[in-house]
């Protein structure tokens, strides 16, 4: 088992969040991913500051876009990044809603076929090639091409999202699968969605790195780990989530409706007070034991790479150090 951190804004400032990132690295952490959120913290700044100030992990944006930010910008940008700090990165790409573009008056006609050029396009720049093209998303002329040396010609592509159609995408043209394991009760229900893909491309899914992406609030006795930020992550993404997966502990979309209404009108107290205890099994909470029990149910499920976002914990430097050292030397 691998281990990424996924560190939200809710965490505090863009220095506490490199600094979250820098401790990471220090407790064994392989991965460092940041969410690339609309109208949050850039991933994009954080994950350049926490590279310079790191030397061993791995750090990516976990969903970069190919709507708001053109697929020949992020590979020029990933390019550059992957001189800068000796091949340590890693990109998370695609999307787990419409809605954020839709904000922005963007319209998405085929996401599918959106993430599938966008990933060919940016992988035909990094070996070096002339991306013209001609599809039914893109439509490239022959000035596409990267005007300096990448370091490598292959930079790994992480394709998220938790809907059947863009796991199995993932699983057909991903290096690694970002799926959303909230709850972790649906792990076995996305691993094998990114095993349908793979099979349909002739894959293995041996082959990918399926990255789980949960919510942990974590402490030494397992005290507190129940309220306050987990709620607010909750209240605000709830509503985001698939309903099959809620469906797995015995959740569904429609018992978020009032609480999204509420954050829609940015009534952020009166949306967590309506954040129930079956809701906060969305997350794995309690001590690192507990943690390590949820852990051993994900790899049982398939999940090869357990990305540990959300609060963290009442004190996520602590949890991180709990990590570092009881649960990632656990694993290893």
């Amino acid at each position: 088992m691998r281990f990424g951190i996924r560190i939200l804004q809710y965490l505090g400032s863009p220095r506490d969040i490199v600094e979250l990132g820098i401790l990471a690295d220090e407790a064994g952490f392989d991965h460092a991913w940041f969410p690339s959120d609309k109208f949050m913290f850039h991933a994009l700044p954080i994950m350049v500051t926490l590279a310079e100030n790191t030397k061993r992990i791995i750090v990516g944006p976990n969903g970069i876009e190919p709507y708001a930010i053109s697929p020949g910008e992020t590979a020029t940008f990933m390019a550059t990044q992957d001189l800068l700090c000796g091949g340590r990165t890693a990109l998370g790409f695609g999307m787990h809603t419409d809605q954020m573009i839709g904000w922005m008056g963007i319209e998405v006609r085929d996401r599918q076929t959106r993430v599938r050029e966008a990933v060919e396009l940016m992988r035909r720049i990094w070996r070096g090639e002339v991306a013209e093209f001609h599809g039914q998303e893109f439509d490239w002329s022959d000035q596409c091409y990267l005007r300096f040396e990448p370091l490598r010609d292959k930079i790994p592509i992480y394709v998220s999202g938790y809907e059947h159609e863009s796991l199995a995408l993932s699983g057909e043209i991903g290096d690694g699968s970002l799926p959303m394991i909230t709850p972790p009760e649906s792990a076995k229900l996305m691993v094998e969605r990114v095993a349908d893909g793979a099979a349909r491309a002739g894959r293995s899914v041996q082959e990918i790195d399926i990255c789980g992406c949960g919510w942990f609030s974590i402490s030494e006795t397992g005290a507190d780990t129940h309220t306050g930020v987990l709620k607010d992550i909750v209240a605000y993404f709830g509503h985001y989530l698939e309903e099959e997966a809620l469906n797995t502990v015995g959740l569904s979309r429609a018992e978020f409706a009032e609480i999204f209404r509420l954050i829609g009108q940015r009534k952020y107290a009166e949306a967590q007070a309506r954040v129930t205890p079956d809701m906060l099994k969305l997350a794995v909470t309690g001590s690192p034991k507990d943690a390590i029990e949820k852990i051993e149910m994900l790899a049982a499920a398939g999940i090869t790479q357990v990305s540990v976002g959300g609060p963290l914990g009442p004190d996520p430097r602590e949890t991180i150090r709990l990590f570092g050292e009881q649960v990632i030397p656990y694993f290893r």
